[in-house]
């Protein structure tokens, strides 16, 4: 009965387009749903922290005060987790892969500034997002303390609350596990 199987497996490739292709050559198209590497949109990013400290292999480090995002491509594993938890959407997983490195390095990022002047000509209504914006830059000027820390967290809240309310709803079920 193997042989069967077998001899019809045979015969069926026989008449199919090869599987393989010349790699260097030819490239197969990405299946869909491939998550391959962490890309960020450094114009969008405020520094807020929130993909460092959700991070569950700790590949991500930011560094406030210096303005820089790190990520270690070989601790990633790819989970996606900080794209979810990104209060401005700067983080997206690429589906195409790292080429190949010959030794392991870390990938770092300048976050430019904003610019201040056009954001202090703003009124903006209170509660709108420039404001929170605004709040979060504040809180990653000053250093960490309980009190910081709380501050950024009331305005994390904020930014939530001006979020898209489906967005939202995944960025608080993340927090909350």
């Amino acid at each position: 009965m193997g042989a069967f199987k077998l001899g019809k497996m045979t015969f069926g490739s026989l008449f199919k387009k090869p599987e393989t292709v010349m790699y260097p050559i030819e490239t197969k198209p990405q299946p869909k749903g491939l998550k391959g590497h962490i890309v960020i949109d450094v114009n969008n990013c405020i520094v807020c922290g929130m993909c460092d400290r959700n991070c569950s292999t700790d590949c991500i480090k930011v560094d406030r005060k210096a303005r820089t995002w790190e990520i270690n491509p070989f601790a990633c594993v790819q989970c996606g987790y900080c794209v979810t938890v990104c209060p401005k959407n700067c983080l997206a997983m690429d589906p195409n892969y790292f080429p190949v490195g010959v030794e392991k390095t870390s990938t770092i990022f300048e976050i430019p500034e904003q610019e201040k002047a056009q954001v202090a000509t703003k009124k903006e209504p209170e509660g709108s997002k420039a404001q929170a914006d605004q709040l979060v830059k504040k809180a990653i000027e000053q250093p960490d303390s309980p009190e910081t820390v709380r501050e950024q967290d009331e305005q994390l809240q904020r930014l939530l609350d001006l979020m898209d309310a489906e967005k939202a709803d995944r960025v608080k079920n993340a927090l909350a596990k």
